[in-house]
C-alpha cells in the first residue's frame, strides 16, 4: 500500500518511479531522538524527512538512478492525529507520506509564504487519492 501511494505521488509531481526512497514507520522515542539530534527539538513528531540529493528542487533536477531520501513515521503520532482529526490512520499516514516526499523534492514551511505553496501542492496531491 505505501508503495502505491508513493508511486502516485511521485507521477504526479513527475518524479521517475524507479527513484529509490526509504521508509521506516517507528516510535515516538526513536523519532523524537531524531528530532532532537537533527532538529533540536526534544519532542516527537510526525514525520522527518532526509533528503540525500543536496538541493533537490522540485521535480526536474531529481536524478533517478540516485537515492531521493528517506521519510521516517511515528506510527503513535500519526494514530494520536488521526484520532483527533476524526479520520482513519490510513488518510493519515497518507498525509504523512506526501507531506515527507514534497520535503525531499525540496519543498519547505519554513517561512509563511513556503508554507502556503507546501499546503497548496499536499492538497491538490491529496485529491488523487479521495480521502
Amino acid at each position: 500500500k505505501v508503495k502505491g501511494i508513493i508511486k502516485k505521488v511521485l507521477l504526479h509531481l513527475k518524479v521517475d518511479e524507479r527513484t529509490e526512497i526509504s521508509v521506516l514507520f517507528t516510535d515516538d522515542k526513536f523519532i523524537r531522538t531524531l528530532n532532537n539530534k537533527y532538529r533540536g527539538i526534544n519532542k516527537p513528531t510526525d514525520v522527518l524527512s532526509f533528503s540525500l540529493q543536496e538541493g533537490a528542487v522540485k521535480s526536474p533536477e531529481i536524478e533517478s538512478d540516485k537515492p531521493l531520501g528517506d521519510i521516517i513515521i511515528s506510527a503513535e503520532t500519526a494514530q494520536r492525529q488521526a484520532d483527533t482529526l476524526n479520520h482513519g490512520i490510513e488518510k493519515e499516514l497518507t498525509v504523512l507520506l506526501i507531506h515527507g516526499l514534497l520535503h525531499l523534492i525540496g519543498y519547505d514551511h519554513e517561512e509563511d509564504k513556503d508554507y502556503k505553496i507546501m499546503r497548496e501542492k499536499e492538497s491538490e496531491i491529496l485529491k488523487i487519492f479521495a480521502l
